[in-house]
């Protein structure tokens, strides 16, 4: 090589598929963190959530009639009429409503199937694959041999029980 020593090209190439390899495994650790970061966010959101709706529950029980926090023995049933109002009935809009984050409806609406679907092609890719695809015809070749073996016993054993009956016929005869 003109005035290169190809020891020295091999070692830079090699420092820098090193460094490209510390670039990807510190871009990796920290895009791992960061879900754990979301992750940990959304535990948060969900127990505010939680901690809300059990304060309602308490609100709500405490207008019933009795105060204790139990259905009267002859409640009245109810029957919703109002589902889609902003406002619940006799008062103005709470402040507590929930909002329902579009990512849950998506999530809700198209996660589910997706990963029906995803896995039915993961099903179908490893069913036609070469592998499985000489498992099959080998299995099948196997039972197709093993079928005519049957059928052979079967049709010797119908000839011996013909030229028994014969011979028997013979005999009586």
């Amino acid at each position: 090589m003109d005035g290169v020593d190809a020891g020295a090209l091999i070692a830079a190439l090699g420092g820098a598929v090193a460094a490209l390899v510390v670039v990807a495994l510190v871009g990796l650790l920290r895009r791992r963190n960061r879900t754990r970061a979301d992750l940990e966010a959304m535990l948060a959101a969900a127990q505010r959530e939680s901690d809300d709706l059990r304060a309602r529950l308490d609100e709500l029980s405490a207008l019933l009639p009795d105060g204790s926090g139990a259905l009267p023995a002859q409640a009245a049933t109810y029957v919703i009429t109002s589902a889609g109002d902003v406002a619940p009935r006799g008062g103005a809009a709470s402040e507590s409503q929930l909002e329902v984050p579009d990512r849950l409806v998506l999530s809700a609406t198209v996660g589910q199937p997706l990963v029906k679907v995803a896995a039915f092609g993961h099903g179908v890719r490893r069913a036609l694959s070469a592998e499985s695809r000489n498992r099959i015809w080998f299995e099948m070749r196997r039972q197709v041999r093993s079928s005519r073996k049957r059928r052979r016993a079967q049709v010797r054993e119908y000839q011996r029980q013909v030229r028994a009956d014969e011979r028997a016929r013979e005999g009586l005869a």
